[in-house]
C-alpha cells in the first residue's frame, strides 16, 4: 500500500517541506495543511497544499474529509498540544493513521525528538520504567559524540521565526479567521521577533557581564532554568499560570533552605523576547525575601558554562535538565516531564532542596539517555541547514518503520527474555 502523509504545522523554515521531499523519493505522497501563509511559504509542491481559510470550530469535519480525499495513512505534526493538532491525533488515531510527532530534541541542543502517538506530557517515555529501559539496551552501541559548540540552529531559528511571522502578518489575506495558538496577535509576535534580533547586540554584552561574575564571583550557586510562558511544556503540562508564580515559589524556599552565601542565578531561555517581564519580576520577588543581592538574572546563552560549577538546577519542566542531569547535577522539577522518575529528580521540598540537594543516580541517568539516544532521539536539527542534512539522513527510515522506536526497542528485549527463559 502506498504511503500517503499528511503534514500540519511545523517547525519555522523549510524542514517539513524538505522532508516531504525525501519521502516522495521512496514512492510516498505528501500533503501540507495551511493554516496561514506562513504553513505554506517554504511548501514546494504547491499542488498538494490545503488551506484551511475556515472558522476553528470547523477544523475537525474539514479534518476528517481531507483524510478521506487524500486517503491518509500517516499524520506528521510538530508538538501535539496545541488545539487544532490535538483534535487532529484523537481523529488521526480513531481512524487507524501511523501518527509521526517531531519536537526539539529532549536531549538538546544536538538533537530533534521523533516520537509516534504523542510527546513531552503525552510521550509513551512517561509509561516506560528505568527497569524496562535497562533491559532494552542493546549494550553494543558506541558512547554519542559530544555536539559542536557552534553550529548555527539558534541563530537560523530566530531568522525563520521572523520570517514565518512576516509572511502571516503581510501576506495572510486568504485566512481571515486565522488566530495563533498563542495569545498575542500576529502584529505583536513579528514585533517581539524583530525587537529580539535588534536588542541582540546589547543582550550579548549584558549576557557577558553577568555571566563574567558568576565565573568570578566564587560563591556557591544554584541554577534555575526558565522556560517559555508559552511554550506547550509549560502551558499543557503544569500548574503554573505564569512564570512569575514560579519565581515567586523558588525564590522563597531559596530564601528560607539556602546557606546564606549561595547565590541563585535564574537562565532565561535563550528565545526569551520579552513578553513577560521575568526580569522585573525577579527583582521584586528577590527583595521582598530579603535576598536581592544573592539573585543574579542572566538573559540566553549557552547553559553549558552555567552549570559547569553549579550546585543544582531548579525547572518547571524544560528539557534543559538533562543538561543538569548529565553533569551529575540535583535537579528539582515542578511539572510533568519524560524525565520525571525515581533515580533522576529529587523530590525533596524545596526549602530541603536548596539546603542539601540529592543528586542523581549516574547509573540510572547513563540508562536513561543512552535508551532515549537509541530510540526518540535523532541527531541533527530543524533549523540550519547542516542540522537538517544530519536529520533527514535518520528520519526517513525511522517513518517509514512499522512500529514505534520504543516498542521495536522493548520489544526486541521482551523476546530476547523469552528466549532465554526457554534456553534455562
Amino acid at each position: 500500500m502506498q504511503r500517503v502523509f499528511l503534514f500540519l504545522q511545523g517547525p519555522h523554515g523549510p524542514f517539513f517541506s524538505t522532508l516531504a521531499d525525501k519521502l516522495r523519493e521512496t514512492g510516498a505522497r505528501c500533503w501540507r495543511v495551511a493554516f496561514n501563509a506562513g504553513d505554506g511559504a517554504r511548501w514546494s509542491d504547491r499542488t498538494t497544499l490545503l488551506p484551511f481559510r475556515d472558522p476553528i470550530d470547523a477544523w475537525p469535519g474539514t479534518f476528517a474529509a481531507w483524510m478521506r480525499q487524500t486517503e491518509a495513512t500517516d499524520l506528521v505534526l510538530y508538538g501535539d498540544t496545541r488545539r487544532h493538532h490535538a483534535e487532529a491525533v484523537s481523529a488521526a488515531r480513531d481512524a487507524g493513521l501511523t501518527i509521526h510527532i517531531f519536537e526539539e530534541g529532549y536531549l538538546r541542543p544536538y538533537w530533534a525528538t521523533y516520537e509516534r502517538d504523542g510527546s513531552n506530557g503525552n510521550s509513551r517515555l512517561m509509561h516506560i520504567s528505568l527497569e524496562q529501559m535497562e533491559r532494552a539496551l542493546t549494550r553494543t552501541a558506541d558512547a554519542p559524540a559530544l555536539p559542536p559548540d557552534r553550529w548555527g540552529d539558534l541563530r537560523m531559528h530566530m531568522v525563520h521565526g521572523a520570517l514565518y511571522h512576516w509572511h502571516v502578518l503581510f501576506r495572510n489575506q486568504a485566512f481571515p479567521f486565522y488566530r495563533p495558538h498563542r495569545d498575542q496577535s500576529v502584529a505583536e509576535e513579528f514585533r517581539l521577533q524583530v525587537l529580539r534580533l535588534l536588542r541582540r547586540p546589547r543582550h550579548m554584552l549584558e549576557r557577558w557581564a553577568a555571566t563574567r561574575g558568576i565565573r568570578t564571583g566564587g560563591w556557591p550557586y544554584h541554577v534555575v532554568l526558565l522556560q517559555l510562558e508559552h511554550d506547550a511544556s509549560f502551558r499543557s503540562f503544569s500548574d503554573f499560570r505564569s512564570q512569575t508564580d514560579f519565581v515567586r515559589l523558588v525564590i522563597d524556599g531559596f530564601a528560607k533552605g539556602a546557606p546564606p552565601h549561595h547565590r541563585l542565578v535564574f537562565k532565561a531561555h535563550p528565545l526569551e523576547d520579552g513578553r513577560a517581564p521575568l526580569e522585573a519580576a525577579i527583582r521584586q520577588c528577590a527583595s521582598q525575601f530579603g535576598v536581592a543581592k544573592r539573585v543574579v538574572f542572566v538573559r540566553g546563552g549557552k547553559l553549558a558554562q552555567l552549570l559547569q560549577s553549579a550546585r543544582s538546577a531548579v525547572t518547571i519542566n524544560s528539557t534543559s535538565a538533562h543538561q543538569a542531569l548529565w553533569r551529575g547535577l540535583a535537579v528539582r522539577s515542578f511539572g510533568v516531564s519524560v524525565y520525571d522518575k525515581p533515580g533522576l529528580v529529587s523530590y525533596q521540598p524545596l526549602v530541603e532542596f536548596f539546603a542539601d540537594p540529592h543528586p542523581p543516580n549516574p547509573d540510572a541517568y547513563a540508562i536513561y539517555r543512552q535508551f532515549l539516544l537509541e530510540t526518540s532521539q535523532v541527531p541533527g536539527g530543524f533549523y540550519s541547514p547542516k542540522g537538517r542534512a544530519q536529520l533527514l539522513r535518520q528520519v526517513v527510515d525511522r517513518m517509514l518503520a512499522p512500529d514505534n522506536p520504543y516498542d521495536i526497542r522493548l520489544d526486541r528485549s521482551e523476546t530476547m527474555a523469552q528466549q532465554l527463559r526457554l534456553v534455562r
